[in-house]
Formats: C-alpha cells, sequence, structure tokens
C-alpha cells in the first residue's frame, strides 16, 4: 500500500494463501482512495484490486461478494440472497432486493407433523429449507451501476476457485465442526469434507465451483437461473425432499425498492426497507432515543444503555406484528417510523425500572434461540459512491447442502418466515400472520445495510452479520459515532449488547462494564454474557474527507485499500 496524505496502517497479520502473501488489515486511515471493508482479506483484496482498475464502489462490490462466495463458504455465496443500499456521488440512493422466494410449491403448513408441530430441523437443514438464491440476479442488477464488465468482476473468484486458498486455523475449525452435518445431507464428494480433520494452512480447492463461475461468466446471469447450473440445482433437490423447479429459478427477479430514507440528528441516514425489516428497526430505535438526547450520557453507561435498551424492545415487538415482504402485506413501515406513533411507544419508557415485554408487545412464545451468521462489506471510493451490502446463506452453511456437481452451498432462508405463529426461528425471531409461508414471498429478513450522509456527503457506511442482533450492532455503530463522538475503531471493537422484546433479556459480550450490568440489575434488567456479537464493518468520513475504515477485530476481517 503507497503511503498517501493520512495514511497509516495500524493492524496488520500476514495471511497465507496459495499464490500470494496477503495481509490481514484490521484498520487503516486514508485520504482520496477507495477501501472495502470483508469478512476475508482475500475478499477485501479482490474488491480493492477492482477499485484499481478503475472500478467503482459497485464493481468492487459483485467483486467481493464473488470472493466471499469462495473463500467464505459458511456465509458468502452464490446459493443465497442479500441486499444492497448505495448512495452515489451524484445524489442518488439506491436499494437491491435480492432475498430469496419461497419456491412455487411452498405453503404455510409445510413444516407441521401431523399433529399440527412445528418441525424446525426441516427449515433449517437440507433440500425442503432451500429458499429460490437471489445473489447471482442481484450482483448481476448491481452492473447497472458499475463501470467494468461482469467477466473481468467474476475473475478474482475463479482464480481463488481454481487455484486455492490456504484456510485459518477458525475456518478449519468450522468445517471441522460440521463434517458430520456435511455428511447427512450430501449424497455425493464435496470439496468441504475430507478423510482427515482440517487444519490450518491446509488448501482448499473448489474445482466444481470455480467451473460454475466459469459458466456465469461465459454466459452471464441466465446460465444460473436457466442453464446447466439451474438443472443441478434442481437435481439436487431431487436427491431429498427439495421444491425447487425450474420455474422458481426462471422466474427468480431482483426488486429495485426505495430506500428507507429518514434523519437523525442533522443526518440522513439511508437504510433497507422492508422485507427487511432492519432499516424499519433503525428508524424507530433512532427515532424513539432522540426523545432522550443520548448525548449527555457516557458509551455503555446505566442510562444510555437503558434508553437504548428500550427502544430496542418497542421496536422488535413491531417486528413480530407488522413486518414482513410489502409485496403480500400492507405496508406500515410510515406508520412505524412517524414520530406520532413512536412518541406514543415510548410514553411507558420509565427511566427507574424495566417495562416488561408484555406490556409492549403480544406473547405468543417465549422461548427463543439467536444465531450469528451471515456476512457484510462496507465500501467507499474515491468516486464519492458508498455501497453497503449484507449476504447471506441464513445459517451457518445455510443448509448444509452442497449442488453436486456446481460445488457451493444453498440456503436455509425458508426457516426465516414464521414457520408457525409463535415458534421461533433459529435466530429466535417470533414472528405471525405478516411474516408466514406464500409461494414467491420474501421472507422477513434482520439485515440492515445502511450507509449515513452528512451535508450529502458520506459519513458513514456500516453493517453486520449477526440475525437479530444486526439491526442493534448498526443502531449502536451510528449512536457511538453521531452521539458519543467515538472513533471507527471504538465503534467497532467496543463491547456491545442487544435485546430484541423476546426473550425478556440483555445478552452483553463478555467484556461488556460489570457497574452498568449491576446498575440495571437493580432496575430489574436481566441480562446474559456472550462470547460474540456480530462483526461490525465500518467506514467513518471526518469533516476533511479523511476515511477511516476499520475491519471488525471478532474475526478474519479485513480491509483492501486502493
Amino acid at each position: 500500500m503507497k503511503k498517501t496524505l493520512y495514511a497509516v496502517l495500524l493492524l496488520s497479520v500476514t495471511l497465507s494463501a496459495q499464490y500470494t502473501d496477503i495481509n490481514i488489515i484490521k484498520e487503516v486511515k486514508v485520504k482520496n482512495k477507495g477501501v472495502v471493508v470483508s469478512a476475508h482479506p482475500l475478499a477485501s483484496e479482490a474488491g480493492a484490486k477492482i477499485l484499481k482498475q478503475g472500478g467503482n464502489a459497485f464493481d468492487a462490490v459483485i467483486a467481493t461478494q464473488l470472493a466471499l462466495a469462495v473463500v467464505y463458504p459458511q456465509a458468502g455465496n452464490i446459493g443465497g440472497g442479500g441486499f444492497l443500499v448505495g448512495t452515489t456521488s451524484d445524489g442518488k440512493n439506491i436499494a437491491l432486493d435480492y432475498r430469496e422466494t419461497a419456491p412455487s410449491k411452498a405453503s404455510f403448513d409445510m413444516y407441521w407433523d401431523k399433529k399440527g408441530n412445528a418441525n424446525t430441523d426441516l427449515s433449517q437443514n437440507g433440500r425442503l429449507a432451500v429458499g429460490v438464491p437471489g445473489s447471482v440476479s442481484g450482483m448481476f442488477e448491481t452492473t447497472k451501476y458499475a463501470r467494468l464488465p461482469f467477466s473481468t468482476l467474476i475473475e478474482p473468484a475463479i482464480d481463488l476457485a481454481e487455484k486455492g486458498f490456504a484456510i485459518t486455523e477458525q475456518e478449519a475449525g468450522l468445517l471441522n465442526a460440521h463434517k458430520n452435518d456435511f455428511l447427512k445431507h450430501n449424497k455425493n464428494k464435496i470439496a468441504f469434507v475430507k478423510d482427515n480433520l482440517w487444519k490450518a494452512g491446509d488448501l482448499l480447492l473448489q474445482p466444481e465451483l470455480a467451473e460454475t463461475l466459469k459458466r456465469i461468466q461465459k454466459v452471464g446471469e441466465k446460465e444460473f437461473y436457466e442453464g446447466k447450473t439451474a438443472e443441478l440445482i434442481v437435481e439436487e433437490m431431487k436427491l431429498g425432499n427439495g421444491i425447487i423447479q425450474r420455474k422458481d429459478l426462471k422466474n427468480y427477479k431482483t426488486k429495485q425498492r426505495k430506500a428507507l430514507v429518514f434523519n437523525y440528528k442533522d443526518h440522513q441516514v439511508v437504510s433497507m426497507p422492508m422485507p427487511s425489516s432492519g432499516g424499519t428497526l433503525l428508524a424507530q430505535m433512532l427515532k424513539m432515543v432522540s426523545y432522550e438526547d443520548l448525548s449527555k450520557y457516557q458509551m455503555n453507561s446505566e442510562e444510555a444503555v437503558q434508553i437504548m435498551v428500550e427502544a430496542e424492545r418497542r421496536a422488535y415487538a413491531d417486528r413480530a406484528e407488522y413486518m414482513g415482504d410489502p409485496d403480500f402485506i400492507e405496508d406500515k413501515t410510515q406508520m412505524l417510523i412517524s414520530d406520532d406513533y413512536l412518541k406514543s411507544r415510548w410514553k411507558s419508557f420509565d427511566k427507574n425500572t424495566a417495562t416488561p415485554s408484555k406490556d409492549v408487545g403480544k406473547i405468543i412464545n417465549p422461548n427463543q434461540k439467536e444465531s450469528t451468521e451471515t456476512t457484510h462489506i462496507s465500501i467507499l471510493d474515491k468516486f464519492g459512491n458508498a455501497v453497503s451490502v449484507t449476504t447471506t446463506l441464513n445459517g451457518l452453511y445455510g443448509s448444509k447442502t452442497v449442488v453436486s456437481g456446481a460445488g457451493f452451498f444453498l440456503n436455509n432462508e425458508m426457516d426465516d418466515f414464521s414457520v408457525k405463529p409463535g415458534v421461533p426461528n433459529m435466530y429466535g425471531a417470533v414472528g405471525g400472520e405478516a411474516n408466514k409461508i406464500q409461494p414467491g414471498k420474501r421472507m422477513l429478513s434482520s439485515m440492515t445495510p445502511t450507509v449515513v450522509l452528512k451535508d450529502g456527503k458520506v459519513k458513514m457506511v456500516v453493517g453486520t452479520p449477526g440475525g437479530t442482533t444486526i439491526p442493534t450492532s448498526v443502531f449502536q455503530a451510528v449512536v457511538d459515532v453521531i452521539d458519543f463522538k467515538q472513533n471507527a475503531n471504538f465503534s467497532v471493537n467496543a463491547p456491545k449488547f442487544h435485546h430484541q422484546w423476546l426473550p425478556e433479556v440483555v445478552k452483553v459480550e463478555n467484556k461488556f462494564p460489570e457497574t452498568t450490568i449491576k446498575a440495571l440489575e437493580k432496575k430489574n434488567y436481566k441480562f446474559e454474557k456472550v462470547s460474540q456479537i456480530g462483526r461490525t464493518e465500518v467506514i467513518v468520513v471526518d469533516s476533511n474527507q479523511n476515511i477511516h475504515a476499520v475491519a471488525d477485530g471478532r474475526g478474519d476481517d479485513s480491509v483492501g485499500v486502493e
């Protein structure tokens, strides 16, 4: 990386790959250069390489997503879906919805047994859990804003799949931990299973995926949805209880949505509308805390955390009752983010005690759980374009099923529907009628890709994985920067907290301040310590247009620099 004005490499670790040595760069400060922040150093480097070739942020995000499909198979994908939020240098706001859809044979009771009980194993594992993938469609839709041909953008991913890359200790551990799942849900040999255990430094070669990517490079989007890859997906369905048909793939289309735009303390926030709940939740939470003015308090203090937790409680209760695919339900976003509604929600806030969750929403089933998968990319280019993309297979390695002959994992996104009203999904989210399964419908999501502007210029690009913890982590990052005046590094790596209405517990990372926990326990709050919440990727631009990009220290996340 060439040294430029205000360019400082603050932390790097060397990671060995098959054909190069590459640094895991955790933090950079630059000016007049593009930056890419993602979950894997080879993916960030792929995006940065495209910027160096004259591409813009949209080119770079396509290349980064494709590289993640190779080097980060637990969440990066071409067999899943995602959301893109972008802002252009000439003032356009962009929101692309390439969320998966329910197959045409899907039904609201498809995971119920004869007694009417929901079988969440079927909605979470194997071929019946798979929604129609949207990622490839979404990336081709993104080319409308790009400068370089798709054939160039996919080349780094092809190289990584064909030549292989050395896996880290963390990646080896994940592959070993899921070996039995892979054997259970795949009838043919896959690249992710070997006779011995994986170890750090082992080479992961994916020749079938390389051939799939080459076909897409040569033929284009139709290859995935109507060509040989489509044929292989349907054949994989037939090896078990899968229901995706050729017509489901052929009919899939990315939707151009109207970005959800709202103001927060002289900033303009651009986020994702439904069928992601993320943008709506973010708007609700930021507006509710604005009634208390968080800037009077310290970050992670008793007062600030209580205010933020109570905003989270009320927003997530609304998520369960009102949110779903706007093409299938009445879209109540404008009501949900209106001051009249939110001020009425906030009237019950009491600084002296916790608000019981039953007082702010209809409780059907209080038993909940969480997971932390998905992956996020934040990019800002030297032209002033910003792109925030969150993409996912849903659970770790999705359905655990790899398409035979094509080499990629399929999602288990059907579990993001309300499998049955009151039955929590793998992330603990309870839903109802608004998010029930219907053919062609897009399942509700928590993904919250977000760009924050000030005076028409990019201030922040932010997003994270983490299931239902995604909106609260983005919420905290925005508040940390705007209200608490923290830098990008601190906003990313300071200990996080999360509340989602149900269960009635506040989750905190292990290093969260004990003084805050003890003070709030006296107000009837319950806490649970967890090892990790999310992996936030943040870019912050100061008033002098100095760019501060930070990759989360909770994983192998890395910054790539033009």
